[in-house]
């Protein structure tokens, strides 16, 4: 037992090292991701709360979808740089055309507004 306590200082030590190394990644940003977000207009130029925007990875085709708040903004953290993403938004029946983020897109935060469709 008197032998394991040297090293179990040892591991907390490195543990609090690594946990202070991860805080000031994530306090920095992480270099690795990057944002989308924008705003959804209606075919007037209102902006649309409730709406619902979707994001589509194109490698593994998972979806994430976002309600937009007030003002119709909307927003997705943590995206790979070296995927491509669509897309897309609807309401009340009413789409948005299809936006595609490429990997060459090198920006950290991208911004798509994306615009309603008149409902046919």
């Amino acid at each position: 037992m008197r032998r394991l306590i040297p090293w179990l200082g040892l591991l907390a030590a490195m543990l609090s090292v690594q946990a202070i190394g991860l805080a000031q990644k994530a306090a920095k940003g992480d270099l690795n991701t990057r944002t989308v977000e924008g705003v959804v207009t209606d075919a007037d130029g209102n902006f649309v709360a409730g709406a619902v925007v979707h994001l589509e990875n194109s490698k593994t085709l998972q979806v994430r979808s976002y309600i937009t708040k007030d003002g119709g903004a909307y927003s997705f953290y943590g995206l790979s740089p070296n995927v491509e993403y669509q897309l897309k938004a609807e309401y009340q029946g009413a789409t948005s055309d299809t936006k595609k983020i490429d990997v060459f897109v090198s920006d950290k935060k991208v911004v798509r507004n994306l615009k309603l469709n008149k409902k046919k």
